[in-house]
């Protein structure tokens, strides 16, 4: 069973939820005193739904409502947010809509009063705040003056590492796409509070030691709910974290064998690959899904939103593609598809070898990035089930497809990099499986295996294993590609055959509202 967000509660925010710059537009929806909220362990519970609800929903009274003001709420939540923000900006996908900001990102020439940028900050800096209200009403001092002991106060410790875990995964989404953003915790004053600006590398220091603090509180690998923080997210996104060191913390600060030893930590932790690739991404992928450490779950009845998996299947199809065979057969928006590096990399990209190949058009070449047959449309996700029926949903059109964050393929290919990278906790042969691994299920046979890998060869596997799953944009800036003039897609830099563009685009610059709100700030490079 998911763990689903349909309860959710904004009285935790008074008072805690204070903006993280002058004002950042949030919008509590009640006067609940903390006292109330919080006064039973149920009650608890009912909060943290928030907590992980502030992933995958725009607000808390529909469609039509957001957390975040100055956006439209179809275009507020994380995940719609996240994705337009590591994938436009790549050769995985271009989007042939013209609303503002949406442009910019393929085009690389994105300035401090992008919209979609604003909102992607301030979602990241309101769930900081969410995050932080929770753990500083779960803490011991707090359960004790409300009566709770024993094994009710363990449950809401566990709630309460979780929480520190989400925190820091948003504060690593700001480190890695905005650099230096404003910081604040727990222990810093309620109120009209102006933080201070963390440096990147602080920021790192931070979210590291997060992660291992709330560690030993956090559920056994594979302990928790679905869609629940257990111990291996933790050790995932600290993969992550030390793998992209170097961009964090400058060149020459590589932390390879700490990649190779958490990504193994995850690797023997007792998850598994999906025996079939597919499988992760249709309507019913929560049901035995021994891949998917930690996912944002949707409902198509229960957790309607514009963003998340619906946005990612509507926008990638057309009413040509019979959006019934996607589960949503009232949808169909035409608006993101792929560049051809995507479908190249797969060389044959029918799908009969690689199996990950899914692809639906006849036009590879991207001659008019205003036209959506322009470009091969992505079918990876789709709101049916593995027996091919529509899951229900509200209109049909609502997507109950759970987004990974972290899946264990990820990790055999972490440690391979790093292993490649020069880590010595690890070894080539093993790297070499791990990676064959990935080959096996894709090809369904050993007849994609190779002998020997290359930096590059995993880069692109990792292209063929996680496109469209908001992964791209960070791999292209930790090989030095994303602005660089070495590797080109159609329309780079606003130019059909591609053109490199200043190293300043590898960072997303500090929104100028936030700028002005927040005298503590100073601009990216």
């Amino acid at each position: 069973m998911k763990f689903l967000y349909k309860t959710l509660l904004c009285s935790a925010l008074v008072g805690g939820a204070v903006s993280c710059t002058k004002d950042l537009d949030l919008s509590p929806t009640n006067s609940i005193t903390a006292d109330i909220a919080y006064k039973t362990p149920a009650d608890y519970k009912q909060v943290l739904a928030k907590v992980y609800g502030s992933f995958a929903l725009a607000g808390n009274n529909g469609i039509n409502a957001s957390d975040l003001a100055g956006i439209d709420p179809g275009q507020a939540d994380f995940l719609r947010l996240f994705w337009n923000a590591q994938e436009l900006t790549t050769d995985e996908a271009a989007c042939v809509w013209n609303d503002p900001g949406i442009p910019d990102f393929h085009n690389l020439n994105w300035t401090a009063s992008n919209v979609l940028l604003s909102a992607l900050y301030n979602r990241s800096l309101f769930h900081v705040t969410v995050c932080n209200e929770f753990i500083r009403e779960s803490s011991d001092e707090k359960l004790a003056g409300r009566g709770i002991g024993g094994q009710d106060a363990e449950e809401i410790r566990r709630y309460r590492a979780e929480a520190q875990f989400l925190r820091a995964f948003q504060y690593w989404v700001l480190m890695d796409l905005f650099g230096n953003p404003p910081f604040v915790t727990e222990k810093d004053p309620i109120g009209k509070y102006i933080p201070p600006q963390i440096k990147r590398a602080d920021l790192f220091a931070y979210v590291e030691s997060e992660l291992k603090a709330a560690e030993a509180t956090l559920a056994e690998p594979r302990k928790n709910e679905y869609g629940r923080v257990d111990k291996a997210a933790s050790w995932a996104l600290l993969a992550r974290l030390y793998l992209n060191a170097e961009v964090y913390l400058g060149k020459g600060q590589g932390r390879y064998n700490d990649a190779i030893a958490y990504s193994e930590k995850v690797i023997k932790s007792g998850y598994s690959l999906m025996p079939e690739y597919k499988h992760l991404f249709l309507g019913d992928n929560d049901v035995d899904n021994p891949e998917v450490l930690l996912s944002i779950n949707y409902d198509g009845i229960k957790t309607q939103n514009n963003g998340g998996t619906t946005f990612i299947i509507n926008a990638g199809i057309n009413a040509a593609m019979n959006p019934s065979s996607f589960g949503i057969p009232n949808g169909g928006w035409g608006g993101n598809r792929a560049t051809k590096n995507l479908p190249l990399r797969f060389g044959d990209y029918s799908g009969k070898k690689d199996k990950r190949a899914m692809f639906f058009g006849q036009k590879i070449e991207m001659d008019d990035p205003s036209v959506f047959t322009d470009g091969l449309a992505i079918t990876k996700f789709r709101n049916i089930t593995r027996s091919g029926a529509i899951v229900p949903s509200s209109g049909n059109s609502f997507s109950s497809v759970d987004f990974p964050l972290f899946r264990l393929a990820e990790m055999y290919l972490t440690y391979a990099e790093a292993v490649k990278r020069g880590g010595t906790g690890g070894n080539e042969a093993t790297a070499v499986a791990y990676y064959n691994k990935l080959r096996e299920r894709a090809y369904g046979n050993a007849s994609g295996n190779v002998t020997a890998i290359t930096l590059s060869d995993v880069l692109d596997e990792r292209g063929r294993e996680f496109y469209w799953e908001a992964h791209r944009r960070t791999d292209l800036v930790r090989y030095g590609l994303l602005t660089s003039g070495s590797y080109l897609w159609p329309w780079k830099g606003g130019v059909k055959d591609g053109r490199g563009v200043s190293e300043s685009f590898n960072l997303f610059p500090i929104p100028a509202t936030d700028l002005i709100a927040n005298p503590n700030l100073q601009q990216n490079p």
